[in-house]
Protein backbone atom coordinates (compact mmCIF):
# COMPACT_ATOMS: atom_id res chain seq x y z
CA UNK A 1 0.00 0.00 0.00
CA UNK A 2 1.31 3.82 -0.76
CA UNK A 3 -0.12 6.56 1.11
CA UNK A 4 -2.23 9.30 -1.32
CA UNK A 5 -0.20 12.37 -2.11
CA UNK A 6 -1.77 13.87 1.06
CA UNK A 7 -3.42 11.93 3.82
CA UNK A 8 -5.91 12.63 6.21
CA UNK A 9 -6.57 10.97 9.15
CA UNK A 10 -6.96 11.57 13.00
CA UNK A 11 -4.78 11.35 15.97
CA UNK A 12 -5.59 9.47 19.77
CA UNK A 13 -3.84 9.27 22.98
CA UNK A 14 -5.57 6.25 24.34
CA UNK A 15 -5.89 5.06 28.05
CA UNK A 16 -6.44 1.41 28.57
CA UNK A 17 -10.02 1.94 29.54
CA UNK A 18 -10.29 3.93 26.38
CA UNK A 19 -9.28 1.22 23.98
CA UNK A 20 -12.83 -0.47 22.68
CA UNK A 21 -13.69 3.79 22.23
CA UNK A 22 -10.67 3.86 20.22
CA UNK A 23 -11.22 0.67 18.28
CA UNK A 24 -15.02 2.05 17.26
CA UNK A 25 -13.16 5.38 16.29
CA UNK A 26 -10.57 3.43 14.15
CA UNK A 27 -13.46 1.55 12.38
CA UNK A 28 -15.60 4.50 12.07
CA UNK A 29 -12.47 6.19 10.10
CA UNK A 30 -11.67 3.00 8.20
CA UNK A 31 -15.30 2.50 6.65
CA UNK A 32 -15.32 6.25 5.37
CA UNK A 33 -12.13 5.95 4.00
CA UNK A 34 -9.46 8.01 6.20
CA UNK A 35 -6.34 7.29 5.05
CA UNK A 36 -4.47 6.94 8.75
CA UNK A 37 -4.66 7.13 12.28
CA UNK A 38 -1.67 7.80 14.82
CA UNK A 39 -1.11 7.03 18.32
CA UNK A 40 1.20 8.40 21.18
CA UNK A 41 3.92 7.02 22.73
CA UNK A 42 4.86 7.00 26.50
CA UNK A 43 6.39 3.78 27.70
CA UNK A 44 6.59 5.36 31.44
CA UNK A 45 2.46 6.11 31.40
CA UNK A 46 1.28 3.37 33.16
CA UNK A 47 -2.29 4.12 31.65
CA UNK A 48 -1.52 4.47 28.41
CA UNK A 49 -1.88 1.98 25.70
CA UNK A 50 1.21 0.52 24.35
CA UNK A 51 1.58 2.27 20.65
CA UNK A 52 3.08 -0.56 19.24
CA UNK A 53 0.56 -3.02 21.06
CA UNK A 54 -2.41 -1.02 19.89
CA UNK A 55 -1.32 -0.75 16.44
CA UNK A 56 -0.90 -4.21 15.45
CA UNK A 57 -4.50 -4.93 17.42
CA UNK A 58 -5.90 -1.76 15.34
CA UNK A 59 -4.53 -2.92 11.93
CA UNK A 60 -5.81 -6.42 12.52
CA UNK A 61 -9.33 -5.02 12.95
CA UNK A 62 -9.18 -2.75 9.87
CA UNK A 63 -8.90 -3.34 5.91
CA UNK A 64 -7.28 -0.09 4.71
CA UNK A 65 -6.63 2.45 7.29
CA UNK A 66 -2.91 2.63 8.07
CA UNK A 67 -0.89 3.47 11.29
CA UNK A 68 1.71 4.70 13.40
CA UNK A 69 3.04 5.74 16.58
CA UNK A 70 3.23 9.86 16.53
CA UNK A 71 6.18 9.91 17.25
CA UNK A 72 8.15 6.51 18.47
CA UNK A 73 9.89 7.24 21.91
CA UNK A 74 13.08 5.76 20.46
CA UNK A 75 15.24 5.54 23.55
CA UNK A 76 13.11 2.82 24.71
CA UNK A 77 13.03 0.94 21.45
CA UNK A 78 16.38 0.50 20.14
CA UNK A 79 16.43 0.35 16.08
CA UNK A 80 17.48 -3.13 15.07
CA UNK A 81 14.02 -4.24 17.49
CA UNK A 82 12.40 -1.19 16.05
CA UNK A 83 12.87 -2.46 12.63
CA UNK A 84 11.47 -5.64 12.91
CA UNK A 85 8.68 -4.86 14.40
CA UNK A 86 7.66 -2.30 11.64
CA UNK A 87 8.73 -4.15 8.54
CA UNK A 88 6.72 -7.01 10.39
CA UNK A 89 3.47 -5.43 10.71
CA UNK A 90 3.54 -3.77 7.26
CA UNK A 91 4.02 -7.61 6.15
CA UNK A 92 1.11 -8.48 8.36
CA UNK A 93 -0.71 -5.59 7.12
CA UNK A 94 -0.18 -4.91 3.32
CA UNK A 95 2.32 -1.78 3.85
CA UNK A 96 -0.35 -0.26 5.92
CA UNK A 97 2.62 1.55 8.39
CA UNK A 98 4.20 4.68 8.86
CA UNK A 99 7.17 5.10 11.31
CA UNK A 100 7.22 8.13 13.08
CA UNK A 101 10.35 8.90 14.86
CA UNK A 102 11.43 11.22 17.72
CA UNK A 103 14.62 11.65 19.62
CA UNK A 104 12.95 11.49 23.07
CA UNK A 105 11.07 14.47 24.74
CA UNK A 106 10.19 13.87 28.18
CA UNK A 107 14.14 12.86 29.13
CA UNK A 108 13.35 12.85 32.89
CA UNK A 109 10.83 9.92 32.61
CA UNK A 110 12.66 8.37 30.19
CA UNK A 111 15.52 7.87 32.03
CA UNK A 112 12.80 6.99 34.82
CA UNK A 113 13.12 3.36 32.38
CA UNK A 114 16.41 2.60 33.04
CA UNK A 115 17.39 4.40 29.50
CA UNK A 116 20.84 5.98 29.73
CA UNK A 117 20.51 9.64 29.51
CA UNK A 118 21.49 11.90 26.21
CA UNK A 119 22.22 15.18 26.19
CA UNK A 120 20.60 16.78 23.32
CA UNK A 121 22.98 16.89 20.48
CA UNK A 122 23.67 13.09 20.95
CA UNK A 123 19.89 12.08 21.47
CA UNK A 124 19.10 13.76 17.68
CA UNK A 125 23.05 12.15 16.71
CA UNK A 126 21.31 8.69 18.29
CA UNK A 127 18.29 9.76 16.24
CA UNK A 128 19.75 10.13 12.54
CA UNK A 129 21.67 7.21 13.19
CA UNK A 130 18.67 5.09 14.14
CA UNK A 131 16.42 5.84 11.40
CA UNK A 132 19.50 5.08 8.65
CA UNK A 133 19.68 1.48 10.23
CA UNK A 134 15.50 1.10 10.14
CA UNK A 135 16.07 1.65 6.55
CA UNK A 136 19.01 -0.51 6.08
CA UNK A 137 17.34 -3.51 8.00
CA UNK A 138 14.43 -3.30 5.43
CA UNK A 139 14.19 -4.56 1.81
CA UNK A 140 16.79 -7.23 1.97
CA UNK A 141 20.23 -7.08 1.07
CA UNK A 142 23.41 -8.03 3.21
CA UNK A 143 23.60 -8.27 6.96
CA UNK A 144 24.04 -5.34 8.32
CA UNK A 145 26.91 -4.79 10.72
CA UNK A 146 27.14 -1.11 11.96
CA UNK A 147 29.62 0.31 14.83
CA UNK A 148 28.24 3.49 15.42
CA UNK A 149 28.10 5.98 18.00
CA UNK A 150 25.08 5.06 19.91
CA UNK A 151 24.19 1.60 18.19
CA UNK A 152 26.43 -1.47 17.34
CA UNK A 153 25.36 -4.43 15.63
CA UNK A 154 27.04 -7.38 14.21
CA UNK A 155 25.80 -9.67 10.64
CA UNK A 156 22.20 -8.99 11.77
CA UNK A 157 19.96 -9.90 8.36
CA UNK A 158 17.49 -7.25 6.84
CA UNK A 159 14.16 -8.03 6.70
CA UNK A 160 12.95 -9.02 2.93
CA UNK A 161 10.00 -6.11 3.75
CA UNK A 162 10.69 -2.24 2.62
CA UNK A 163 11.02 0.16 5.19
CA UNK A 164 7.66 2.35 5.43
CA UNK A 165 7.99 5.74 4.83
CA UNK A 166 9.13 7.52 8.20
CA UNK A 167 8.15 11.01 9.68
CA UNK A 168 9.32 12.90 12.61
CA UNK A 169 8.81 14.89 14.99
CA UNK A 170 11.83 17.14 14.55
CA UNK A 171 12.05 20.95 16.66
CA UNK A 172 15.07 21.50 16.99
CA UNK A 173 17.70 22.68 14.42
CA UNK A 174 19.98 19.59 14.41
CA UNK A 175 16.74 17.30 14.30
CA UNK A 176 15.52 19.21 11.83
CA UNK A 177 18.52 18.94 9.14
CA UNK A 178 18.59 15.20 10.05
CA UNK A 179 15.11 15.04 8.78
CA UNK A 180 16.11 16.48 5.50
CA UNK A 181 18.67 14.38 5.38
CA UNK A 182 17.71 10.77 5.86
CA UNK A 183 13.45 11.10 7.01
CA UNK A 184 10.44 10.90 4.45
CA UNK A 185 8.10 13.35 6.14
CA UNK A 186 7.97 16.09 8.86
CA UNK A 187 4.91 16.84 11.84
CA UNK A 188 5.72 20.42 13.02
CA UNK A 189 6.12 20.06 17.03
CA UNK A 190 3.23 21.60 19.27
CA UNK A 191 0.62 21.60 16.28
CA UNK A 192 2.74 24.14 14.47
CA UNK A 193 0.59 24.70 10.98
CA UNK A 194 1.58 26.62 7.83
CA UNK A 195 1.18 30.03 9.00
CA UNK A 196 2.73 29.53 12.25
CA UNK A 197 6.36 31.20 13.06
CA UNK A 198 7.84 27.58 14.19
CA UNK A 199 7.07 26.50 10.17
CA UNK A 200 7.87 29.60 8.75
CA UNK A 201 11.39 29.39 10.44
CA UNK A 202 11.72 25.34 10.51
CA UNK A 203 10.64 23.92 6.89
CA UNK A 204 14.12 25.65 5.25
CA UNK A 205 15.84 23.94 7.45
CA UNK A 206 14.88 20.62 6.28
CA UNK A 207 14.88 21.72 2.50
CA UNK A 208 18.53 22.59 2.78
CA UNK A 209 19.56 19.67 4.65
CA UNK A 210 17.59 18.16 2.29
CA UNK A 211 19.37 19.42 -1.10
CA UNK A 212 22.83 18.93 0.45
CA UNK A 213 22.53 16.22 0.80
CA UNK A 214 21.40 15.70 -2.67
CA UNK A 215 17.93 15.12 -2.03
CA UNK A 216 14.86 16.62 -3.65
CA UNK A 217 13.40 18.62 -0.50
CA UNK A 218 10.02 18.22 -2.00
CA UNK A 219 10.07 14.02 -1.10
CA UNK A 220 10.00 15.41 2.42
CA UNK A 221 6.08 15.84 3.11
CA UNK A 222 4.98 18.25 6.18
CA UNK A 223 1.72 16.25 7.85
CA UNK A 224 0.18 18.20 10.47
CA UNK A 225 -1.23 17.32 14.10
CA UNK A 226 -4.05 19.71 13.48
CA UNK A 227 -6.32 20.41 16.56
CA UNK A 228 -9.59 22.53 15.90
CA UNK A 229 -13.36 22.08 16.57
CA UNK A 230 -16.07 21.54 14.18
CA UNK A 231 -18.87 23.74 14.64
CA UNK A 232 -22.49 24.20 13.22
CA UNK A 233 -22.28 28.00 12.28
CA UNK A 234 -19.65 29.90 10.52
CA UNK A 235 -17.02 31.43 13.34
CA UNK A 236 -16.01 35.24 12.93
CA UNK A 237 -12.51 34.09 12.99
CA UNK A 238 -11.07 31.09 12.52
CA UNK A 239 -7.71 31.22 14.44
CA UNK A 240 -7.12 32.84 17.55
CA UNK A 241 -5.47 36.17 18.85
CA UNK A 242 -2.10 34.25 18.87
CA UNK A 243 -2.76 33.01 15.03
CA UNK A 244 -3.48 29.81 16.02
CA UNK A 245 -6.30 27.89 14.27
CA UNK A 246 -9.12 27.14 16.32
CA UNK A 247 -11.85 25.90 13.33
CA UNK A 248 -15.01 26.20 12.08
CA UNK A 249 -17.59 25.10 10.29
CA UNK A 250 -17.10 22.60 7.73
CA UNK A 251 -17.41 25.40 4.72
CA UNK A 252 -14.54 27.01 6.81
CA UNK A 253 -12.30 23.96 7.32
CA UNK A 254 -12.53 23.31 3.48
CA UNK A 255 -11.42 26.56 2.53
CA UNK A 256 -8.38 26.47 5.02
CA UNK A 257 -7.01 22.97 4.18
CA UNK A 258 -7.58 23.53 0.55
CA UNK A 259 -5.37 26.33 0.92
CA UNK A 260 -3.02 24.81 2.81
CA UNK A 261 -2.40 22.45 0.04
CA UNK A 262 -2.77 24.44 -3.09
CA UNK A 263 -0.96 27.16 -1.42
CA UNK A 264 1.45 25.83 1.16
CA UNK A 265 2.53 22.55 -0.27
CA UNK A 266 0.82 20.62 2.68
CA UNK A 267 0.95 16.76 2.39
CA UNK A 268 -1.98 15.78 5.19
CA UNK A 269 -3.84 16.38 7.97
CA UNK A 270 -4.64 14.82 11.51
CA UNK A 271 -7.36 15.94 13.38
CA UNK A 272 -7.48 15.99 17.32
CA UNK A 273 -9.94 17.57 19.40
CA UNK A 274 -9.82 21.30 20.51
CA UNK A 275 -7.53 20.58 23.36
CA UNK A 276 -4.78 17.78 21.20
CA UNK A 277 -6.88 14.66 22.38
CA UNK A 278 -8.53 12.01 21.11
CA UNK A 279 -11.52 13.57 18.98
CA UNK A 280 -14.83 12.97 19.75
CA UNK A 281 -17.13 10.55 17.52
CA UNK A 282 -18.96 12.59 15.95
CA UNK A 283 -16.54 15.28 15.42
CA UNK A 284 -14.04 12.36 13.55
CA UNK A 285 -17.71 11.29 11.87
CA UNK A 286 -18.36 14.84 10.18
CA UNK A 287 -14.37 15.21 9.41
CA UNK A 288 -14.63 11.89 7.36
CA UNK A 289 -17.72 12.30 5.94
CA UNK A 290 -18.31 15.94 5.02
CA UNK A 291 -14.89 17.82 5.70
CA UNK A 292 -12.34 15.41 4.17
CA UNK A 293 -14.18 14.75 0.89
CA UNK A 294 -14.81 18.27 0.12
CA UNK A 295 -11.04 18.87 0.67
CA UNK A 296 -10.39 15.86 -1.60
CA UNK A 297 -12.44 17.39 -4.54
CA UNK A 298 -10.67 20.56 -3.92
CA UNK A 299 -7.77 19.82 -4.45
CA UNK A 300 -8.26 17.65 -7.36
CA UNK A 301 -10.73 19.49 -9.03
Amino acid sequence: MSLPDVVFGFGAHSTVDEGPELLRLTQLADREGLDLFSLSDHPYLGDRLDAYATLGFVLGRTERLAGFANVTNLPSRPPAVLARTVTSLSALAAGRVVLGMGAGGSWDRIADLGVPRLSPAAAVDAFEEAIVLVKKLSGGGPPVTHHGSHYRMHEIPPSPVPSPPVWTGSVGARSLAATGRVADGWIPGHAADWLSERYRTSRPVIDAAAAEAGRDPGAVRTIYNLPGRITERSLPATRGADGRWIGGSVDQWVEELAGAVLTHGASGFLLFSPRGGTPDHASLGRWASEIVPAVREAITG
